[in-house]
């Protein structure tokens, strides 16, 4: 007998905006940890970039751990 994935099992994707949010930073910190390779999109719907909640977590870890340049 085939048993089918259990729905809890798959990621929630959540787009950026929402992603932003949730890690409380501006939209454009998101678009920017993407354009700086510390976070990728893990899919899409439509033009929307989509993310894995605990992707942009870790992101935002590493950001608060990373020096700041001028």
């Amino acid at each position: 007998m085939l048993s089918t994935p259990a729905l809890s099992a798959l990621p929630v994707l959540i787009p950026g905006a929402l992603a932003a949010e949730e890690a409380g930073v501006a939209p454009a910190t998101i678009r920017k940890w993407v354009q700086l390779g510390h976070l990728r999109a893990a899919g899409r719907a439509g033009r929307a970039q989509l993310f894995r909640l605990e992707d942009v977590f870790a992101a935002e870890r590493a950001a608060r751990r990373r020096p700041r340049t001028a």
